[in-house]
């Protein structure tokens, strides 16, 4: 771990593109919420990227906001592993770690295929409309390659299938793996021949939930988290 005193985060060019100040700024207490999720999508889209020193002052002048919320919002983020506040030295992205995120998806794999199996017996049509029509959605951003907003699709398609598992807890569960795993996600999409074959996974598993083919379902989606894992180990 480095000791070189603090700087301001310099991304590339083209995540400066990204860096212009956000509009709508809200006021009051909401502010906390504002600087805390544009901090994590900073840090989950890699454009912090892992290992780096963030300047509290920079978030500021970056965010348009004053010192407290962004402060709050560093300390919430420290509680989700996403940045570590050393004293003296101050805030630097949590780095990557491949066993860790191994670990994860070892965990996810099991909860995944149990999740998947109940929402074949319970998901109802307005489950089933919602998971269509977020994957429907796939192929433009694909031609787009907007890795955001396909990361984004991915976590609201898992979230689908989740609550139409009717239950609470394994969602609750997997959708805290899901974003402990997101920057893992991005960085595995530098290969654009992973976008199509997320797509396509993700309608292997809404075809066999539509056919209610439980069994189907669940090998879809060991099939499509162990590629995630695959294409993990080949990316970093």
């Amino acid at each position: 771990m480095s000791n070189t005193p603090q700087r301001a985060t310099s991304p590339s060019k083209a995540a400066q593109a990204s860096q212009v100040q956000p509009t709508n700024i809200p006021a009051g207490a909401a502010l906390r919420e504002f600087a805390y999720a544009e901090i994590k999508r900073r840090i989950m889209t890699l454009e912090f990227r892992p290992g780096e020193p963030i300047n509290e002052a920079h978030l500021q002048t970056l965010l348009g906001i004053g010192r407290t919320p962004v402060h709050q919002a560093l300390h919430r983020l420290e509680v989700e592993g996403l940045v570590s506040i050393m004293p003296r030295k101050g805030v630097m992205v949590t780095p990557l770690s491949l066993n860790d995120v191994l670990d994860m998806i070892e965990v996810r794999m099991a909860n995944e295929i149990l999740c998947v199996g109940l929402a074949a017996e319970r998901a109802d049509e307005a489950d089933l409309k919602s998971m269509r029509d977020i994957v429907d959605r796939s192929p433009t951003l694909i031609a787009r390659r907007d890795v955001p907003a396909l990361m984004g699709l991915d976590m609201q398609f898992h979230i689908a299938i989740s609550a139409a598992s009717r239950n609470k807890v394994l969602g609750d569960l997997l959708r805290n793996l899901h974003e402990k795993q997101a920057r893992f996600w991005f960085l595995s999409l530098s290969d654009p021949q992973h976008l199509q074959h997320v797509y396509e996974e993700h309608l292997q598993i809404v075809d066999a939930l539509e056919r209610r083919d439980a069994d189907a379902a669940r090998e879809a989606i060991r099939q499509h988290v162990d590629e995630f894992r695959s294409n993990i180990v080949r990316s970093i």
